[in-house]
């Protein structure tokens, strides 16, 4: 069997494209599959791999949204998790959306909803082989401030603490999180995003963290049995 690695975030895994002169179908408003960083994952990696795409814009760690039902991460986890079980390696790039203003959250209490997605993975009998959880946490790019006067400034919030400054603060969250969780760590503030909502992943930027992972995640896998 291929080993399941499932890339659980929101729509920076979906591949929600803001740019439409940046994607190959500007109509769906979608990088497609020889776009997303999922599929170039999944390239790279080869056909002893299962590359999982389970994006869902919106999605957060563990807040419930009060205008949309079904977006916390928490909820989904364990269905998720069950569905391709055996998982070798869970992939979690989320935190974006739970710096809107109307979840009212600082980044600790962001890093700590994390940390609750994390643990509760951990306890889920979907891993393999061996059994032992397998997870990689990862950091999203930084909101550029320019997301104050963007088109989506409403739906995230100008009230500070902005959610710029809470994305800023989120590595140094997430980075203790896996230290005390035994969980791997990623930060992707390399990784270029656009400059119409500042925050959402560019073609090159679903490249660029696609050719990261490529490099990290054999190293993440254990030996198969």
């Amino acid at each position: 069997m291929k080993r399941h690695i499932i890339c659980l975030g929101d729509s920076n895994t979906h591949g929600y494209c803001a740019d439409p002169m940046d994607c190959t179908d500007p109509e769906l408003s979608r990088f497609n599959e020889e776009e997303r960083w999922t599929k170039l994952l999944q390239k790279s990696l080869g056909d002893e791999y299962l590359v999982i795409e389970e994006g869902l814009s919106g999605r957060t760690t563990v807040f419930q949204d009060p205008l949309y039902e079904g977006l916390d991460a928490l909820s989904y986890l364990w269905p998720c998790l069950k569905s391709h079980e055996p998982v070798s390696l869970l992939i979690i790039m989320l935190g974006t959306n739970d710096s809107k203003e109307r979840f009212g959250m600082n980044a600790y209490a962001i890093g700590l909803g994390m940390r609750r997605l994390v643990q509760k993975a951990a306890t889920i009998d979907c891993w393999g082989p061996g059994g032992t959880p397998n997870i990689l946490i990862i950091a999203p790019p930084p909101i550029h401030e320019g997301v104050l006067t963007s088109p989506v400034a409403s739906e995230m919030g100008i009230t500070p603490p902005t959610c710029v400054e809470k994305s800023r603060q989120l590595p140094e969250e997430y980075r203790r999180v896996a230290a005390e969780t035994g969980a791997h760590f990623l930060d992707a503030c390399e990784c270029e995003f656009n400059s119409i909502d500042y925050m959402h992943l560019t073609k090159k930027g679903h490249a660029d963290l696609a050719a990261i992972l490529a490099k990290l995640v054999p190293s993440f896998l254990f030996p198969k049995e």
